[in-house]
């Protein structure tokens, strides 16, 4: 069943326009990739999807049409920003504890064996509950930023640049839970310029330049192209790596 579905979408900011005709489509339990080079409109996407910007085109989430992002989060749809947008002078208790809140005022009264959950999937969370988030290092950052996303039980997760700023150790034990989060059903738009990464763990995958989609289809077929091996994945067709 097709969760999200995107057509001919056009966004910007004020009288620039950044995004130009986009289509694009998430289905129940997909990872989608979305890659493409610095300015190309990736973050601009999942603020005009999410309802952050003033928009043109058809967004529409399990066959509605899309509203704000306030009808888009009371619907299950989540957006973890490049900034992580943390609140710096709260624990981490409580920046997951917010993210748990759209559920709470709707009913749900399972915030605390759902953060056990987080901190099972998070370990090092469970360490750090009671520290400022504003200390906690880049990698614990993205985590909780992950974490307060999952509070909300998510539908649809648009994640923009988890690995941003990120070791690759940490890298790595990021895309596992990116990889674990499919395996509990939910599906995830996923903005990336590690293109490698991105196409190693998505089933699905568009490459967005200059505001367009430039080229889409499965991520087997997309690490195959000789253009995206080239421009995205830094080697040679052929080559080793």
């Amino acid at each position: 069943m097709t969760l999200l579905r995107v057509a001919d979408l056009s966004a910007g900011y004020g009288k620039a326009e950044v995004l130009h005709g986009v289509s694009l489509s998430i289905a129940e339990r997909q990872i989608v990739a979305i890659v493409g080079p610095n300015g190309a409109g990736k973050s601009t996407l999942m603020h005009a999807v999410m309802g952050l910007l003033p928009r043109r085109g058809t967004v529409s989430f399990k066959g509605e049409d899309a509203g704000d992002a306030g009808w888009m989060v009371e619907r299950g749809v989540v957006l973890v920003p490049e900034t992580r947008a943390l609140f710096t002078d709260m624990s981490v208790e409580d920046n997951l504890e917010l993210g748990g809140f759209a559920r709470w005022r709707q009913g749900a009264r399972d915030l605390r064996p759902v953060m056990d959950e987080i901190f099972g999937i998070f370990p090092r969370l469970a360490e750090r509950r009671r520290q400022l988030a504003g200390t906690l290092s880049g990698g614990e950052r993205q985590m909780l930023a992950l974490g307060r996303a999952l509070m909300g039980r998510p539908a649809l997760l648009l994640l923009d640049e988890p690995s941003l700023g990120l070791a690759p150790k940490i890298v790595a034990d990021i895309f596992r839970v990116i990889g674990a989060m499919r395996d509990r059903g939910i599906a995830i738009l996923l903005v990336e310029q590690n293109a490698r990464a991105a196409l190693q763990i998505a089933d699905y995958g568009y490459v967005l330049e200059m505001g367009r989609v430039a080229l889409h289809g499965s991520c087997e077929s997309l690490a195959e192209d000789a253009r995206v091996i080239e421009t995205y994945l830094g080697r040679k067709r052929g080559a080793d790596g």
